[in-house]
């Protein structure tokens, strides 16, 4: 099945249609996030082989990106595959993994519609853990897409929440320790900024599927200000009508959350220009006027914007770097 719309299955009738048009009327979420759980019990539901489950996950994927889309919904993350599945057995993981090598190919073999639909295809987690071809895979798509700005695709691939702020804390640590960064530098928004998603915004509404009221270590630190929505429903059984239900339910809480998060993005400006404050207190060894002061406040926090920005971009360049390696290599630098 194709990654993208076709146009032969596209038809929706005209209630389905008059109920996206009454949606689109209020405020629809930019970037929606799904665990994509239940394909095992469909699976065994369904008295299909385990493997057949994750191939009806997959195009119930491609169908849901159609149902975005058509809401004007940009930007999609999915939960493909977390670190702690390669605990399942190796028939399990193995099957998995050759899924994965047939839809990154399949997606190659779509370039076109990749420039048609202007979708940027993204790769978030620890990709070094995953088998070199599949690595090779990944980064084709990646770099072929990356220049992309219509619409968003992130799978979350060999991914948990927990791994990813463990590696932000790491990397913020490391700019510290070669200089990039000052300790009075890091901040809830600086580790913010170190995470896989720092090209992203925060997703507005997260969706899971089959009845489990849990995010299951998945965008954790991403999802503080989402609405969750718990379907129950296997996610191959999942319908445009459980995506409008989600959305509608976002629509209820879209005041009281935006609230919520205008007034944490307040509290962080007070708390950074505290710490602004405290840290040209302590350079200061003789008394200023009130102007010199405040003068010097502006341009401390000058200073370490263009600080934060630079180790930033230099967090880029070795993420991007990882990924620009002839494929035969990748393996080795992973290590």
């Amino acid at each position: 099945m194709s990654w993208f719309p076709e146009e032969e299955r596209r038809t929706t009738n005209w209630f389905t249609k008059f109920c996206a048009n009454v949606l689109k009327e209020g405020p629809v979420p930019r970037h929606v996030a799904f665990i994509m759980d239940g394909n095992r019990r469909f699976a065994r539901k369904s008295h299909l082989h385990r493997h057949e489950g994750h191939v009806k996950g997959f195009d119930k994927l491609a169908e849901t990106l159609e149902w975005c889309l058509d809401l004007g919904i940009t930007e999609v993350t999915v939960y493909a595959f977390s670190i702690e599945n390669f605990k399942r057995t190796k028939e399990e993981v193995d099957g998995l993994m050759e899924l994965a090598r047939q839809k990154f190919s399949k997606l190659m073999e779509e370039k076109d519609m990749i420039q048609k639909y202007g979708v940027c295809v993204r790769v978030l987690g620890d990709i070094s853990l995953l088998p070199t071809d599949v690595q090779e895979a990944i980064a084709e798509a990646v770099n072929f897409s990356k220049n992309n700005d219509k619409a968003v695709l992130n799978v979350c691939f060999a991914y948990t929440s927990r791994h990813e702020i463990t590696t932000a804390i790491q990397e913020v640590a490391e700019g510290v320790e070669d200089g990039l960064l000052k300790p009075s530098d890091v901040s809830e928004d600086m580790l913010e900024k170190c995470l896989y998603t720092n090209h992203s915004e925060d997703p507005e509404l997260v969706v899971r599927t089959s009845g489990e009221v849990r995010l299951s270590d998945f965008l954790l630190w991403q999802s503080t200000f989402s609405v969750l929505s718990f379907v129950k429903v296997l996610w191959p059984e999942f319908s445009i009508w459980h995506l409008f239900a989600a959305v509608l339910q976002y629509q209820q809480n879209y005041d009281a959350i935006k609230k919520t998060k205008d007034n944490d993005q307040k509290e962080r400006e007070r708390i950074q220009l505290e710490s602004d404050r405290e840290c040209v207190l302590q350079e200061l060894h003789q008394d200023c006027s009130h102007e010199d002061f405040q003068c010097r406040i502006e341009q401390y926090a000058n200073e370490r914007k263009l600080r934060q920005q630079k180790f930033l971009t230099h967090l880029d360049e070795k993420r991007n770097k990882y990924l620009q390696i002839p494929p035969k290599h990748l393996s080795a630098v992973a290590q």
